[in-house]
């Protein structure tokens, strides 16, 4: 992009409806942030950040350098998984003295698998204004490039650390159907997938999007059973924030046409199509006319 484009754009119509809103005080302001490009902000969180009384925040020092390089000169104050109870009671005090209280953890969305939502219920809890400013989600982004076709996701998160407590986790996600969504660690990356493949079946469609809107960025999908292979393929695959994804257990019926048509295959290796519909229909208790088309398709391919 030219130099001239980027004046074009600043000077767009759109660009002033950010300023347009209203944005009340004695309100608490979720505002997502970058997860890695820093140009991923949007233009009402850098018009809130500006108009904010003070930013809340998981890392002072991370939030101080994302403000600087937009020119912002903000109060902060830490609002981290340690001290988030007792920083709640002051930030409720600062909006029920009429300020605007602008909330962002360190990347990503406050309050989901990062610190924020108990503060955001203590503001609730005490019959005060919160307003989500949405913006970057890496369990979004993943699941927009997965292309795990599912009308639901389950959002899991961090597993546990500890072998055996993230085996049980696992295990009680075998049969949900939603497409799984976890967060992992680098460090932890190659215990994750040893938990996966002990759990689940091999054939499953596993996602890997490493370092999302950063530089070195991956979304790699393959079978379960060849993701530890990956992993291991490239020593830098285990580094980098990731998120997982996992495709969900067939629901029944597609579990039970799954079924047919492997029985089915088997039977014309040794029939004709038509035993080979009666049998299966025999077996399955589907009905014969539409395993005989499905035969002849595959005999056809």
């Amino acid at each position: 992009m030219t130099e001239q484009q980027t004046i074009d754009i600043a000077r767009l119509p759109v660009m002033g409806e950010a300023a347009q809103q209203s944005y009340p005080t004695a309100t608490l302001y979720v505002v997502a942030t970058p997860i890695g490009n820093v140009t991923d902000i949007t233009l009402r969180a850098l018009h809130l950040l500006a108009l904010a009384d003070v930013v809340a925040c998981e890392d002072t020092r991370k939030t101080g350098a994302l403000l600087q390089r937009f020119g912002l000169n903000k109060q902060t104050i830490a609002a981290h998984m340690h001290n988030e109870r007792e920083v709640a009671d002051k930030i409720v005090e600062r909006l029920r003295a009429g300020q605007r209280v602008a909330l962002v953890s360190d990347a990503g969305t406050p309050a989901v698998s990062d610190p924020g939502a108990r503060i955001v219920d203590a503001v609730r809890a005490a019959g005060l204004n919160v307003v989500p400013l949405p913006g970057p989600s890496a369990a979004i982004a993943a699941l927009s490039a997965s292309g795990l076709v599912n009308d639901r996701f389950h959002f899991v998160g961090f597993l546990p650390a500890k072998p055996k407590q993230r085996e049980s986790a696992l295990a009680a996600l075998v049969r949900e159907t939603s497409t799984l969504v976890l967060y992992e660690a680098p460090h932890r990356i190659v215990e994750c997938v040893e938990g996966l493949t002990s759990v689940f079946e091999p054939t499953r469609q596993v996602v890997f999007a490493r370092e999302l809107s950063k530089m070195f960025e991956e979304v790699h999908r393959c079978p379960l059973g060849e993701a530890l292979a990956w992993v291991k393929a490239d020593q830098h695959r285990e580094r980098g924030e990731f998120v997982v994804l996992v495709e969900g257990a067939l629901r029944a019926t597609d579990a039970e046409d799954a079924e047919a048509e492997r029985i089915l295959q088997i039977l014309l290796t040794e029939c004709s199509v038509k035993q080979a519909a009666g049998l299966a229909a025999q077996i399955t208790g589907r009905k014969k006319n539409a395993l005989y088309e499905r035969a002849l398709q595959i005999k056809g391919e």
